[in-house]
């Protein structure tokens, strides 16, 4: 009798966990908003950046972030493109425009680093 309920128990996992492998792997457990911003993240990634290094631009502040050192950064966007703004005055909110330069790219080029030049 025993071994026929370990039977029966050990095949159970087994369906559930091969049901969950399935889905892990063919991305069954995402949702269609989670699969859409994958795509679009991988579009992004091999896309040229809309901006050179040296560019001045005009960019509105989307929100802030803390950079690893500690100094707090204004995160802009370009065309949807990031561009983290460097060297931001303590008084600068949410929705100002300010003009920056571009400095430089990260590794795979898919945001940028910027210094703030003035409010525009």
């Amino acid at each position: 009798m025993l071994g026929v309920t370990s039977l029966v128990l050990g095949l159970i996992v087994f369906v559930l966990f091969g049901s969950w492998l399935v889905r892990r792997f063919r991305g069954g457990s995402q949702s269609t908003a989670q699969r859409e911003s994958y795509e679009r993240h991988k579009d992004a990634q091999q896309r040229e950046p809309p901006v050179d290094i040296g560019d001045v631009r005009e960019v509105g502040v989307q929100e802030f972030s803390e950079h690893h050192s500690g100094e707090q950064q204004a995160v802009c966007k370009i065309e949807g493109f990031v561009v983290f703004v460097e060297d931001i005055p303590s008084d600068v909110a949410v929705g100002d425009v300010l003009e920056v330069k571009v400095l430089s790219f990260n590794r795979g080029h898919t945001s940028a680093t910027a210094t703030f030049v003035a409010r525009a």
